[in-house]
């Protein structure tokens, strides 16, 4: 269940109101006249089953509320109501598997802007990834695959191409490039540093490396990991249920290769350089497809779980 919460301006109230009252999937229904203060007019609260959702804010879209007013989406974690049992059987699927396309352009939005914190993040991950190719530990490799925060905008391009979002595409990919090379950047300094102290030499990266030289030898299976595993986690992202996003971090080798790149490029191993982008680049790219195709299901299914056309309420009758 969600709780829609809206400030609407006086002119508008009676328009939402008739996209909300009696309407299936509707629990509960509230108004409060004169409470709103800017903008001025009243506030509407309402408990809407997940399932149709997507309905209700294209409504409430379509009378203008989200440029006169505001409309705040928000998850409901405990509720007891017969009503809203009631709601969500009229309504076909199951709340777990619905997508609110709303909160998933949003967390895309949210989760690949390019910002110090991100941009943090990644370095001290790809340096943590750099030290466990010289220690050779698989151990920190998915500490470093965890600490990553890149999954989120490799999922906002699936977002920004199924809902024709082109200028979060652009968004999303500018933050991959610009983190990526960023990160990639300083740990080359760091690894130049710490050669320059002989704490790192060329043979710590051609030696044997039993536990990690699977980062710059990509191959098929490498493709087929991360499409499964973005697969599973923009199901993660876009369900009520988030379990499967830690198994994703562990299972794309991103943040590893280019750890290996920054490490190489400052010795000069340039052989493994080549191997380490090729498995970056077939990583990301195998994730950003998956994620698109996988989206692109998600809405085909959901489009045609609309609810019934004699149900539906028109925004402009009111």
């Amino acid at each position: 269940m969600l709780q829609l919460r809206m400030a609407v301006p006086t002119a508008l109230s009676e328009q939402v109101l008739g996209v909300l009252r009696d309407r299936p999937g509707v629990s509960s229904l509230s108004l409060v006249r004169g409470a709103s203060l800017q903008p001025p007019g009243d506030l509407v609260y309402a408990d809407v089953a997940r399932e149709c959702v997507n309905d209700v804010i294209e409504e409430l879209r379509a009378v203008g509320l989200h440029h006169e007013g505001t409309i705040h989406l928000e998850a409901v974690p405990v509720w007891l109501s017969r009503a809203g049992l009631a709601a969500e059987a009229s309504i076909p699927g199951s709340p777990t598997d619905a997508v609110v396309w709303t909160d998933v352009t949003q967390r895309a939005y949210d989760e690949s802007e390019l910002n110090w914190t991100y941009v943090t993040f990644m370095v001290l991950a790809t340096v943590i990834a750099a030290i466990a190719i010289i220690v050779d530990s698989q151990i920190l490799v998915i500490g470093a695959m965890v600490l990553g925060p890149e999954f989120g905008a490799v999922a906002a391009l699936g977002v920004a191409l199924v809902r024709k979002r082109i200028g979060l595409l652009g968004h999303a990919a500018i933050t991959l490039v610009v983190g990526f090379a960023v990160a990639i950047g300083v740990t080359c300094l760091l690894a130049l540093l710490a050669h320059a102290l002989g704490w790192v030499d060329v043979q710590d990266v051609t030696g044997p490396r039993p536990g990690t030289a699977f980062i710059y030898s990509p191959d098929r299976w490498s493709v087929i990991v991360a499409v499964v595993a973005a697969a599973a986690g923009v199901l993660s992202l876009t369900s009520s249920r988030v379990t499967g996003l830690s198994g994703v971090f562990i299972s794309v080798t991103t943040i590893p290769a280019a750890g290996n790149v920054a490490l190489c490029l400052a010795l000069g191993v340039t052989s493994e350089v080549v191997g380490s982008l090729q498995q970056l680049a077939l990583t990301l790219s195998g994730m950003a497809l998956a994620g698109w195709l996988t989206l692109l299901i998600q809405q085909q299914v959901w489009s045609r779980a609309r609810l019934p056309q004699r149900y539906r309420h028109s925004p402009r009758r009111g």
